[in-house]
């Protein structure tokens, strides 16, 4: 009784619970994969028997057997990693592991999420999808891209137009001249735009954008707005193109109008 209590005291609940546990075992998984993957290497024996990679709710992880219940407790990660160890280029071994354990994440946080709601599932996918996956991570490509993540969690999705690459066919009204070509660490001097407000007062203005996973404002100018699908047309000061979901950057204020549009 006392080891159900202390399971269902450590069972995340709600959306934010269950991204915390996440965060938790793939920051445990990229330090075995990383900064501790000498130790990590030397403990998948491939003489032992079928080993698997855990990553803890505490940040930690451990090379361990499978558990021994049927079905288990949660999801089981990759069995038997060690045996691939010796037979293949250490670095296209360690490639493999880490993609299972992207995949292993991602069933324990469904796993847990299985009885949220559709909203509650979307919003757990966009956190989790605005982090690197491990292989990212081990692989370099996890590189920050410009966007960062928005409030949700989620990578904004920009179009890699640059300047000169073209609207793919759209035609858009001119953005006015930028009041900076520079990010700032601070929002300049105007007003964040407020959930209740009428999103098509965006149109022809010049804002900032925050991005987390940069810390920073970005100077932009919005030269164009579809109210039903609440997607701004965005053009930065170097000619590049987004698509911005508005309802990803304005509830958590990360939206900065610097000059409305006359």
């Amino acid at each position: 009784l006392v080891l159900i209590a202390i399971m269902e005291a450590l069972t995340p609940r709600n959306v934010d619970e269950v991204f915390h546990d996440y965060e938790q075992r793939r920051k445990g998984l990229i330090t075995a994969l990383t900064s501790e993957v000498d130790r990590f290497y030397a403990e998948c024996d491939p003489d032992k028997e079928n080993l698997c990679l855990y990553g803890n709710h505490d940040g930690s992880w451990e090379v361990a057997l499978p558990a021994e219940e049927v079905p288990p407790e949660l999801p089981e990660p990759a069995l038997g990693i060690n045996f691939a160890r010796d037979g293949m280029q250490k670095k296209d071994w360690l490639s493999l592991v880490a993609v299972h354990s992207d995949a292993w994440l991602m069933a324990v946080a469904f796993y847990f999420g299985a009885k949220f709601d559709k909203y509650e599932r979307d919003r757990l996918f966009k956190l989790v999808n605005g982090l690197p996956t491990v292989y990212e991570v081990l692989s370099g490509k996890a590189t920050k891209k410009k966007g960062g993540t928005s409030g949700g969690g989620e990578s904004r999705k920009r179009k890699a137009e640059g300047a000169a690459g073209g609207g793919g066919g759209e035609s858009l009204p001119p953005p006015p001249s930028f009041h900076s070509s520079e990010p700032v660490s601070k929002p300049s001097d105007g007003r964040i735009f407020a959930p209740k407000e009428n999103i098509m007062t965006l149109q022809g203005c010049q804002v900032e954008l925050f991005w987390p996973d940069d810390e920073l404002w970005y100077p932009a100018a919005i030269v164009q707005v579809n109210q039903r699908g609440r997607i701004a047309d965005v053009v930065y000061p170097d000619g590049s193109k987004e698509k911005l979901e508005l309802d990803d950057v304005i509830p958590d204020g990360h939206l900065n109008v610097v000059k409305s549009s006359a």
